[in-house]
């Protein structure tokens, strides 16, 4: 058990920077109070202490904030950073090296007796707010996304957000983009669009839709070039100068402008609605 103790405080070092010392994690983190009593709690409970469990279960979660049921299975190098308003149930099982932070809880999805709460295999990170609800397994590598709600199994390695929780996929670290993201990342350079860089190390369901409109608009260039072309093979040398595209930003001098345009039509709204009374 004290070794189990020592790994604990050893992988909160490796997971908070603002860790500074051992006797500040052991007085000031409410996260590994919570893991230690649980680690307690729970061989009492497999002693058939249940009673006893579920008291000091409670003192724990009145002290700390964070409610973890005598009944849960938690591996090794455990850590719950912040910590309130951390729920897990009782047939919650979690892996070695797993991280939560606050606001996550691992529930249940019926009040039926058996298996009814979530399994997190090894290396799983669930993001702050987060729930991860039913008998569904996150396999090993998981990353829950802040305030994701999870309800389907995840296989390893992949990234989850939104609600309900949906795969997102990144290239991964140290791997090389694909010939489709490299022509993605060029055409969006070229329309003055600079936000396509955050899919890479921030999965999102918003910029996958937005890469998904910069290939239909790579397309429809492709084919307006090739009518141009098929029309000047024709004979019609004419030809439109597109003006570019450039930075889509927004000056002070023009919101000033838009201000002062919508004071302008709210005060000549007003004496029509004054006729109309």
């Amino acid at each position: 058990m004290f070794g189990r103790i020592r790994e604990d405080i050893q992988c909160v070092f490796e997971r908070d920077p603002a860790a500074r010392n051992t006797f500040e994690v052991l007085t000031t983190y409410p996260g590994l109070h919570a893991v230690v009593l649980h680690r307690f709690t729970h061989a009492l409970w497999t002693h058939h202490l249940k009673w006893l469990a579920r008291l000091l279960s409670n003192l724990g979660r009145w002290v700390t904030g964070i409610e973890i049921h005598p009944g849960a299975q938690i591996g090794r190098r455990f850590f719950i950073d912040h910590g309130m308003g951390v729920v897990i149930g009782e047939t919650a099982e979690i892996g070695d090296d797993c991280t939560l932070y606050h606001g996550v809880t691992l529930g249940g999805t019926t009040w039926q007796k058996g298996k009814r709460h979530p399994t997190l295999a090894n290396d799983v990170v669930v993001g702050a707010g987060a729930k991860v609800l039913g008998p569904i397994t996150l396999a090993e590598g998981v990353r829950v996304g802040s305030n994701a709600v999870v309800v389907k199994d995840v296989p390893a390695g992949a990234t989850v957000v939104g609600i309900p929780g949906r795969v997102v996929t990144k290239v991964e670290s140290g791997g090389e983009p694909g010939p489709e993201d490299e022509r993605r990342k060029a055409f969006a350079a070229r329309i003055g669009f600079d936000a396509y860089g955050t899919t890479q190390d921030m999965p999102d369901p918003v910029a996958n839709a937005i890469n998904c409109m910069l290939d239909h608009i790579h397309a429809m260039d492709q084919q307006m070039e090739t009518m141009c072309h098929s029309l000047k093979t024709l004979g019609m040398e004419e030809e439109v100068e597109l003006p570019d595209l450039g930075a889509c930003e927004i000056s002070a001098r023009d919101l000033k402008q838009a201000d002062e345009f919508a004071a302008s039509a709210e005060s000549a709204e007003e004496p029509d609605k004054s006729e109309k009374s």
